[in-house]
């Protein structure tokens, strides 16, 4: 499947550089959404390494949490789920 704009929203900026907290809403599966530069052009909406996603399965309205762990020199960004200790 593919990224669409549509479903981000930035819900909390970040504070003082801190992470910012963004919503996807999407029926994309979970692997798909985790995908190397899944969300093209994520810099342009503001994604940076350390941001907060939470995902929205639009099928069973899940919710799953992530952090952007990479956005390359094109802008894409990737997610991956976050690991809560």
């Amino acid at each position: 499947m593919a990224f669409t704009a549509s479903g981000l929203r930035l819900m909390v900026p970040g504070i003082g550089g801190g992470p910012q907290q963004f919503v996807y809403t999407s029926g994309d599966a979970h692997t798909d959404v985790d995908a190397t530069d899944y969300f093209t052009s994520g810099a342009d909406y503001g994604m940076k390494v350390g941001d907060l996603v939470e995902v929205v399965y639009t099928t069973g309205y899940l919710r799953t949490s992530h952090a952007v762990s990479a956005v390359d020199s094109d802008g894409n960004a990737t997610i991956s789920a976050a690991v809560l200790a």
